[in-house]
Parts: C-alpha cells; structure tokens; sequence
C-alpha cells in the first residue's frame, strides 16, 4: 500500500474505512508535507516480516514546485510485523535530487531477486515525471537491497526499468522514444552473488503531417540483453543504464 500525503490521500483512506474495507498488509508511514511519499509491504519470502520506505521532500530546497529542483531523503525499513519495530535499517539524505521532473511513487518489488542460495533482495522502485504533453519525460528506476545484520545494503542501484521521452508540436510533428528493461537471475555469478541479465526493449516513434494527414512510424529495435557483475560492493552498471 502506497500513501502520499495531503488531504487526497487521507479522504480515499477514510473512505476505504467508512465502507467497512479490511486494510491489507500494513499501513504507511504518515508523512507530513504534501510532497512526502510512503510506502510498506508485507514481504512474502519472509512471513513476519514488513519492508517500509518513506521519501521525505526537504523544505530547504531552492522551491517547493515540484517540477522546480527538488531534493528527497530516503528512509528504509524491515520491521518484525507483529511487534512494528524496525529490525533492519538504511538512510540517506538526499538519495533523489530531480531537476525540471517530480518523484511521483515510490512502489515496493519482492520479487525472487535471489543472489546467493540464502540470500533474497528487494527492490525499490521510484517514478519520476515531468507532466509536461509537449516535452513528456518519465522514468521509472530499480535499487536493489540485501539484509546484513542490522543493516540494509544497496547493491544495486537506480537501474532505469523504464524511460520514455521525447518532443512534439502538440497536434502531429515529433519525436519520441520508449525504453522497458526486465531484470532475471542468470546462473553465474561473479563475487559470490548472481549475475543480473537485463533485457532491454526499446522503440522509436516518428510523428509527421498535420491533422488527418498525420503519419506515425514506431520502430521497435532488437531486443539487447546484458550481464550485470556484482564487483563486491554492487552491480556494475553500463553507461546509460543508471538515473540519477
């Protein structure tokens, strides 16, 4: 379950309430400012357990606007469920500084991201977009982390999963690109931890005329596979495969 502060999401919250639903899971973080976002899951490889993530917008940054430079610290968290006392911790302070786009979800991945025989991660995952219909942007990145001791690791991060951009006239004439990466556990390893093969899909979409003389012409290119090596600290990660 996904929460984002302000007055929207504690009216649909209350409605949820007022109909007699059952809420699943757990139940976010609140969050103060209306740009904060946060977001637990229930994780299923491990019963008992809560994974927690709260993205905190800081008020110090040059302007509110969202669209404006923004920077956001980051709050993760495994909690023994019953109890909802943190077990496993990780912070950093401005984890996500955007420029000209807003982070608009933060989403959990508990996929099977296992990297040694007793070893699962999971995955964050954090939307970004601009809002624009004339130069659209959106991009969506994937972290990976593992649980040591008391600690949560990093060990990969913000691979881009999904791009998409581009620019138009606002009735037919432009350009526009799609990029869509899936992420599999090969069967080699490289430092003790599974390789990583990432399969990118991309296409090309070309827009020219004007009204009903417009004409679209979408590519779609080869599908390109690749082999991500853990180095020791984390997955190395080709140029252009990492957001900012």
């Amino acid at each position: 379950m996904t929460v984002k502060s302000g007055w929207i999401g504690w009216v649909a919250l209350s409605g949820w309430l007022m109909a007699g639903q059952v809420l699943a899971g757990c139940v976010p973080t609140p969050m103060a400012g209306d740009l904060d976002l946060s977001v637990c899951k229930e994780w299923p490889a491990y019963p008992g357990l809560t994974i927690n993530a709260t993205a905190q917008f800081k008020r110090g940054s040059p302007s509110d606007d969202p669209e404006a430079l923004s920077t956001y610290d980051f709050d993760l968290s495994v909690l023994d469920t019953a109890q909802s006392k943190p077990i496993a911790t990780y912070y950093k302070a401005a984890a996500f500084v955007l420029d000209g786009v807003s982070l608009r979800e933060i989403t959990l991945d508990t996929a099977r991201y296992t990297l040694t025989t007793d070893l699962r991660a999971f995955g964050v995952r954090a939307l970004s977009t601009n809002g624009s219909r004339i130069n659209p942007m959106e991009e969506n990145l994937l972290s990976l982390y593992v649980k040591e001791g008391e600690k949560l690791r990093p060990v990969l991060d913000k691979l881009v999963v999904y791009r998409y951009g581009g620019e138009w006239d606002g009735d037919c004439e432009g350009e526009r690109y799609e990029i869509s990466r899936t992420v599999e556990i090969a069967k080699t390893s490289s430092h003790g931890y599974a390789d990583l093969i990432v399969k990118t899909l991309e296409k090309d979409t070309t827009s020219v005329g004007t009204g009903d003389a417009c004409k679209t012409k979408t590519t779609d290119n080869k599908p390109v596979l690749t082999t991500l090596h853990y180095d020791g600290k984390s997955y190395v990660l080709p140029n252009g495969f990492q957001g900012l």
